[in-house]
């Protein structure tokens, strides 16, 4: 009886040894395989938020250039044939005015200066006292004056213009105008985009004005600068080309915020909270692709019409 149980106690073990190692494999590889089903879900869920951020964005920029494209279609047809909306147009272009022209003088005055004093201490030392003007109003014409007016205008107007238009979005406004046949874009879109239009190169002409006037004024009064010399070194480098890149430049970046600004804000949902988000949006969006699109502007200028006397 007691080699019976011996034998049995022993066979136990025996299968216990056995055992014992095909149950450590397994669990080594159930490990193994969590950690890779776990490495493989998040892999596929960066590569999906990846996609859904690309697409996204994708997705957007078809939806703001559709209302550009539309507005501008919609506003020539209208003003062919006699049906633009002048008042409205005119109302939307003396807020965008009042909200920035005294921005834009405030922040034109220190950047004439500002150029002013630096290229002027800079000539100086090469003994180049005549070219401030030259550089102190290439400097304003060409990159202050349209840079000035894209952060103005993507500042105060496209903040103004997405919150006016969330507004009515989240109050179900623009729901009703189409249920009444009536098309938002034709409505709402069309005299912001004209009103924007017609004060960016006003507002441009404007920063260039009092720009290059505070930096003659430092330069004569500061830098011991002649006023001759200033607008004849000025006028043998600018030319009538520097003005109209820059006005077109402030006509593009214009279009490109308040068409940032229309779509943001025609997209606002979830309330107040909402609004907000789209004004956050539509600022940091629209100064960001004005940023981007000098730089290009810039490089293609810099190629077909370099700086030379004029």
């Amino acid at each position: 009886m007691c080699s019976k149980s011996y034998g049995t106690v022993t066979a136990m073990a025996r299968v216990d040894d056995d055992v014992a190692p095909v149950s450590e494999g397994a669990t080594g590889s159930s490990d193994t395989a969590v950690r890779d089903e776990e490495q493989a879900g998040a892999g596929q869920t960066i590569r999906r938020n990846f996609s859904d951020t690309v697409l996204s964005s994708i997705a957007t920029l078809g939806r703001a250039l559709r209302i550009g494209v539309t507005a501008s279609y919609i506003g020539a047809t209208d003003a062919i044939r006699g049906r633009f909306q002048v008042h409205e147009t005119l109302t939307q272009a003396w807020f965008l005015i009042r909200v920035t022209a005294m921005p834009s003088i405030l922040m034109a005055i220190p950047f004439g200066v500002i150029v002013s004093a630096q290229v002027g201490n800079i000539v100086s030392e090469l003994g180049a006292d005549s070219m401030i003007g030259a550089a102190g109003g290439l400097g304003v014409i060409k990159q202050g004056a349209p840079m000035a007016t894209a952060m103005l205008l993507g500042g105060a107007g496209a903040a103004a213009i997405a919150a006016d238009l969330g507004a009515r979005t989240v109050r179900e406004e623009v729901d009703a105008l189409r249920v009444m046949g009536i098309d938002p874009v034709q409505r709402l879109v069309v005299p912001r985009v004209a009103a924007m239009m017609l004060v960016a190169p006003l507002l441009n002409i404007l920063i260039i004005v009092i720009g290059v006037g505070s930096g003659f004024l430092v330069a004569v009064t500061a830098l011991g600068v002649t006023p001759g010399s200033y607008w004849q070194s000025f006028g043998a480098f600018t030319t009538s080309i520097d003005v109209w890149v820059s006005l077109v430049k402030a006509l593009i970046f214009g279009f490109l915020v308040v068409v940032i600004a229309c779509q943001r804000g025609l997209e606002a949902k979830g309330g107040p909270r909402g609004v907000a988000d789209g004004v956050n949006a539509a600022v940091v969006m629209s100064i960001a692709a004005a940023v981007v699109l000098n730089t290009v502007i810039t490089q293609v200028v810099t190629m077909f019409f370099p700086v030379r006397m004029a």
